[in-house]
């Protein structure tokens, strides 16, 4: 895997962690002092885009599986057309 992609996957984990760590926080320190209905929107937000910074590696690796196996099967008519 090229390396770009692998630092790509990388900072979606780290910036994955950390708004879940923000969002933890939230949801177990700052009940007291935040409104309810701000209370359940930051922590909906945090966590939600935690979520999707865990999910989009997956999206990625799956991107990058489906351009090696298109790219290995132009390779493979490539040769045959040669022969």
């Amino acid at each position: 895997m090229d390396d770009r992609i692998k630092k790509r996957i990388y900072l979606f984990y780290a910036a994955g962690v950390v708004n879940l760590l923000i969002g933890c926080y939230v949801l177990f320190f700052a009940r007291g002092f935040i409104p309810d209905d701000k209370f359940q929107m930051i922590v909906l937000f945090f966590l939600g885009f935690a979520a999707l910074d865990f999910w989009m590696p997956v999206l990625i690796k799956k991107k990058w599986a489906a351009d090696q196996a298109k790219l290995e099967e132009q390779r493979k008519a490539l040769a045959a057309q040669q022969k």
